[in-house]
């Protein structure tokens, strides 16, 4: 096994296991490779049921809620995972607000919803992580403008009062030059030169630049992203499935 291991940190380029006094971890390189490797396996064994016949798995509707921010990164590849691994599920994505995820989802219209927890029934979370966010800017704007001009998203949204927050503790003036319900709309903006904004660094549109302290911003904020689905899915082997390929997704594009 450590033959093996080193074999493969080789062709990684880099540590994927570290050793201390509490144990054994992963590195961050070896979290998003764990999360491929996943699905590697998911789908040789879909395959393998495929080609040797048997159980089809389940059928029927399955209905799913995701923020915005979080589909445009992580809904392609897990749709097309998921399509193989269950070919007999109907699949509904809602994309929305997260006011509006929780609605339907307390209406019992979503099976399982993938957003912002604070909008969640907490006895329904199954899975919860802090995303970190990164400031970025067109190249061509000044960051050290006074007041700062902000991308944001419209209200309500509960990734929008941190970023604000962590300028005014930095001592920067700010004002809104823009802000949106669409993350589209928010990244063309970002592109278009009108101001900085705070976006997951899977999300950041072509061409943006990453700003830092050097550029008189603080630390961007972390936020939080959670898993919950309805208490009566728990034997629900396509949406554990989904759950998965969901959490694996959101832990590679860190």
């Amino acid at each position: 096994m450590s033959q093996r291991l080193q074999r493969l940190e080789q062709a990684a380029g880099g540590r994927l296991l570290v050793r201390g006094a509490h144990g054994t971890r992963l590195t961050e390189p070896g979290e998003r490779l764990l999360a491929y490797a996943e699905r590697m396996l998911a789908l040789h064994d879909q395959a393998r049921t495929a080609v040797e016949g048997g159980d089809e798995g389940p059928a029927g509707r399955r209905a799913i809620g995701l923020l915005e921010d979080l589909a445009i990164t992580t809904l392609p590849a897990v749709l097309a995972d998921f399509a193989v691994l269950h070919p007999r599920i109907e699949l509904e994505v809602v994309i929305g607000p997260a006011i509006e995820l929780r609605r339907l989802s307390d209406q019992g219209r979503l099976d399982l919803v993938f957003g912002d927890p604070i909008v969640m029934s907490g006895a329904a979370l199954r899975w919860e992580r802090r995303v970190p966010l990164v400031w970025a800017a067109a190249p061509g704007l000044d960051p050290l403008a006074d007041p700062l001009p902000l991308v944001l998203f419209s209200q309500p949204c509960q990734w929008r009062q941190p970023a604000l927050d962590a300028l005014d503790r930095h001592g920067r003036h700010w004002r809104v030059a823009f802000q949106s319900t669409s993350v589209h709309a928010v990244q063309a903006a970002i592109s278009a030169g009108i101001g900085v904004g705070a976006l997951p660094a899977a999300n950041l549109p072509p061409g943006a630049a990453r700003l830092s302290a050097s550029h008189g911003l603080p630390a961007a904020p972390t936020v939080d992203i959670a898993i919950s689905r309805r208490a009566d899915t728990d034997t629900d082997p396509a949406l554990t499935s989904l759950e998965q390929l969901l959490r694996r997704a959101a832990s590679a594009s860190d």
